[in-house]
Protein backbone atom coordinates (compact mmCIF):
# COMPACT_ATOMS: atom_id res chain seq x y z
CA UNK A 1 0.00 0.00 0.00
CA UNK A 2 1.08 3.73 -0.99
CA UNK A 3 1.28 6.28 1.94
CA UNK A 4 -1.56 8.72 1.38
CA UNK A 5 0.93 11.28 0.07
CA UNK A 6 1.50 9.26 -2.63
CA UNK A 7 -1.98 8.37 -3.55
CA UNK A 8 -2.49 12.31 -3.72
CA UNK A 9 -3.65 13.12 -7.29
CA UNK A 10 -1.75 15.30 -9.22
CA UNK A 11 -2.43 17.11 -12.64
CA UNK A 12 -0.50 16.12 -15.32
CA UNK A 13 -0.54 17.61 -18.90
CA UNK A 14 -0.24 15.34 -22.04
CA UNK A 15 -0.69 15.35 -25.82
CA UNK A 16 -2.51 11.81 -27.11
CA UNK A 17 -3.25 10.79 -30.91
CA UNK A 18 -7.01 11.37 -31.84
CA UNK A 19 -7.46 7.73 -32.57
CA UNK A 20 -6.57 7.08 -28.76
CA UNK A 21 -8.69 9.58 -27.43
CA UNK A 22 -11.82 8.41 -29.69
CA UNK A 23 -11.22 4.94 -27.77
CA UNK A 24 -11.28 6.01 -24.33
CA UNK A 25 -14.11 7.87 -24.67
CA UNK A 26 -15.63 4.81 -25.99
CA UNK A 27 -14.32 2.79 -23.18
CA UNK A 28 -15.39 6.00 -21.08
CA UNK A 29 -19.02 5.40 -21.91
CA UNK A 30 -19.30 1.44 -21.77
CA UNK A 31 -17.68 1.55 -18.43
CA UNK A 32 -19.18 4.53 -16.68
CA UNK A 33 -15.39 6.03 -15.82
CA UNK A 34 -13.80 9.11 -16.73
CA UNK A 35 -10.97 9.55 -19.03
CA UNK A 36 -8.72 9.71 -15.65
CA UNK A 37 -9.62 6.73 -14.04
CA UNK A 38 -9.39 4.76 -17.53
CA UNK A 39 -5.71 6.67 -18.42
CA UNK A 40 -4.62 5.64 -14.68
CA UNK A 41 -5.94 2.28 -14.76
CA UNK A 42 -3.90 1.41 -18.18
CA UNK A 43 -0.75 2.99 -16.55
CA UNK A 44 -1.17 0.92 -13.74
CA UNK A 45 -1.56 -2.26 -15.81
CA UNK A 46 1.39 -1.45 -17.98
CA UNK A 47 3.50 -0.90 -15.01
CA UNK A 48 2.78 -4.00 -13.72
CA UNK A 49 3.62 -5.99 -16.91
CA UNK A 50 6.82 -4.53 -17.32
CA UNK A 51 7.29 -5.36 -13.92
CA UNK A 52 6.52 -8.92 -14.43
CA UNK A 53 8.40 -8.97 -17.49
CA UNK A 54 11.29 -8.16 -15.79
CA UNK A 55 10.85 -10.90 -13.31
CA UNK A 56 10.16 -13.85 -15.79
CA UNK A 57 13.32 -12.23 -18.05
CA UNK A 58 15.57 -12.88 -14.63
CA UNK A 59 14.51 -15.94 -14.31
CA UNK A 60 14.94 -16.98 -17.46
CA UNK A 61 18.81 -15.77 -17.24
CA UNK A 62 18.94 -17.58 -14.18
CA UNK A 63 17.72 -20.43 -15.83
CA UNK A 64 20.23 -20.93 -18.42
CA UNK A 65 23.20 -20.06 -16.21
CA UNK A 66 22.07 -22.62 -14.32
CA UNK A 67 22.30 -24.86 -16.82
CA UNK A 68 25.37 -23.93 -18.00
CA UNK A 69 26.36 -24.77 -14.86
CA UNK A 70 25.10 -27.76 -14.67
CA UNK A 71 26.20 -28.88 -18.26
CA UNK A 72 29.81 -27.74 -17.87
CA UNK A 73 30.10 -30.06 -14.75
CA UNK A 74 31.65 -26.67 -13.06
CA UNK A 75 31.98 -29.16 -9.83
CA UNK A 76 33.34 -26.07 -7.60
CA UNK A 77 30.11 -25.40 -6.66
CA UNK A 78 28.64 -28.19 -3.79
CA UNK A 79 25.62 -27.00 -3.09
CA UNK A 80 22.56 -25.29 -4.19
CA UNK A 81 23.22 -22.23 -1.25
CA UNK A 82 26.27 -21.97 -3.22
CA UNK A 83 24.71 -21.90 -6.96
CA UNK A 84 22.22 -19.31 -5.02
CA UNK A 85 24.62 -17.35 -3.64
CA UNK A 86 26.85 -16.69 -7.11
CA UNK A 87 24.10 -16.20 -8.99
CA UNK A 88 23.38 -13.26 -6.35
CA UNK A 89 26.43 -12.01 -6.93
CA UNK A 90 26.11 -12.19 -10.77
CA UNK A 91 22.80 -9.81 -10.55
CA UNK A 92 24.57 -7.37 -7.80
Amino acid sequence: MYPLEQIEKQQVGLRLPKYLIEQIDEFTKEYSLNRSEIITESIKAFIEEQKAKKIYDSFEVSCKELKSVINTGDTKLQTLDELIDELNDKVS
